[in-house]
């Protein structure tokens, strides 16, 4: 979902954390999300990996949530390929995305259809204050995905939306995309 659909789209969304995820990454910071979504985040802070991935199961099934988003650490037990297929399964059937973030995560099976991995990248130079920090920037790499070939892009917040560019070359997070209303499942095709 581009943050251009979601801005007409007022439902809240469902961000659901497992315990380890948040210790490392913090809860959402509202002011640092696009404004269009700042009031309506619902957070949901889950002791283990198992009840992130039933919260998130249930989040999935409630079509009043524009989108889902999932964040857990390293490469739990509970995030198996059937958990993943699970999720992936439920998304489709209730047409609600699903974005999992995996911090710290190895390669592993998942039946997303988009798997990326995302670590951050030099900032370019600010404009005005050579002392100040320039403005954030991501190396993004599209390692899986059905319909789209592998590849590798520098993004960067030009203050209204990001901006992909070549890539230059630093921990990678893992995010897997599951879901996206009008994708077919894996396992048809």
């Amino acid at each position: 979902m581009a943050l251009d659909q979601a801005a007409g789209d007022e439902r809240p969304f469902l961000w659901v954390q497992d315990k380890a995820a948040l210790r490392k990454s913090g809860r959402p910071y509202r002011p640092g999300l696009p404004p269009a979504l700042r009031h309506r985040l619902i957070h949901v802070a889950a002791n283990t990996p198992e009840d992130a991935l039933f919260a998130l199961e249930e989040g999935l099934r409630c079509r009043d949530l524009s989108f889902v988003v999932g964040e857990l650490a390293g490469n739990p037990k509970g995030l198996s390929f059937t958990a993943s297929r699970r999720l992936s399964l439920v998304a489709e059937k209730h047409g609600v995305p699903l974005w999992l973030i995996r911090i710290d995560a190895a390669h592993d099976l998942s039946s997303a259809r988009m798997r990326w991995d995302v670590r951050s990248a030099a900032s370019p130079p600010p404009r005005w204050n050579a002392d100040a920090p320039g403005p954030p920037a991501w190396q993004a790499q599209l390692f899986r995905a059905r319909a789209h070939p592998p590849g590798e892009w520098i993004l960067r917040d030009d203050g209204q939306s990001l901006v992909a560019g070549a890539p230059h070359h630093e921990q990678a997070d893992t995010v897997d995309l599951v879901h996206r209303p009008g994708d077919r499942s894996l396992a048809t095709g």
